[in-house]
């Protein structure tokens, strides 16, 4: 007993370290993205030479920024919300409409994300280009769309799942059709999943470089601005100082994103007033 304790002490104290070194190696970086965008200098070195916040001043009068900035909010936001509606119907479907075809579709629909992204990227221009559409904004959004559909699918996915399906029959029984069952007996109890899955879906298509990398056309998104600045030494601060403010955001979106899917995982369907809504 007592050399079995020791093993599993050893084992855990190997697993601390191990998990240590994977939150260094992986999070050291980006906390030096932070520290640096508040230096005094231009390169991005130690020791610091003072604190300074130009480089956050000097974004407030970049118009190409800024411009760069609504390309990505507005084709984040329609991808976001197309994606979602997609992802509703696809989870619903699944679940609750026992389908051999509509799991197929589903499994189609998370399959983009196992997809490297530069495969992606190619299979999508060569597509927008044989159409005529040509790399643009509707050409951003549409491959937004099938890279943040698999976020929205999985999230919603697991929420559909976890609704009993007694309360669909118990809507069926009193009268209720399949369509006002779902509008008002399922819908309901997946809102706080369709907004996490919005929310997720927007942070994938604001954060995505690749896919618009190859489907841009005039009206660059603010990755690729941040990666054509990377070019020019003077503008790595600046960069840095961006870097920051988007990482802020996307944590606390991320944060509340995955706050509301908890708190509709815990919500107990069992306790909603199904005659009330039906």
């Amino acid at each position: 007993m007592t050399v079995a304790y020791a093993q599993r002490r050893k084992g855990a104290g190997w697993l601390g370290w191990y998990v240590v070194g994977y939150l260094v190696f992986t999070y050291l970086p980006i906390v030096l993205i932070p520290l640096f965008s508040f230096n005094d200098a231009i390169q991005a070195s130690f020791p610091l030479k003072g604190f300074t916040l130009d480089w956050y001043r000097s974004l407030a009068g970049n118009e190409t920024l800024r411009a760069a900035l609504v390309n990505s909010i507005s084709i984040g936001a329609l991808a976001s919300v197309v994606a979602t509606a997609l992802g509703v119907m696809i989870s619903y479907m699944e679940v609750f409409g026992r389908s051999p075809l509509a799991r197929v579709v589903s499994g189609l629909a998370r399959l983009p994300i196992l997809i490297p992204g530069i495969v992606v990227g190619i299979a999508l221009l060569i597509l927008v280009n044989l159409s005529g559409l040509g790399p643009s904004r509707t050409a951003i959004v549409i491959g937004h769309i099938l890279v943040a559909l698999p976020t929205t699918v999985i999230v919603l996915r697991g929420r559909f799942m976890a609704i009993p399906k007694s309360l669909a029959e118990a809507a069926a029984d009193l009268g209720a059709g399949e369509a006002v069952a779902f509008r008002r007996v399922l819908l309901p109890l997946a809102v706080p999943a369709i907004v996490s899955a919005g929310m997720l879906a927007f942070l994938t298509s604001f954060d995505e470089f690749i896919v618009a990398f190859f489907l841009a056309g005039t009206d660059p998104t603010l990755p690729l601005y941040i990666w054509s600045q990377l070019r020019f030494p003077k503008s790595l601060p600046t960069v840095m100082a961006l870097g920051t403010v988007i990482l802020a955001i996307s944590v606390v979106l991320a944060t509340a994103a995955e706050l509301l899917r908890r708190r509709g995982l815990s919500a107990d369907p069992s306790k909603s007033t199904t005659g009330k809504n039906a």
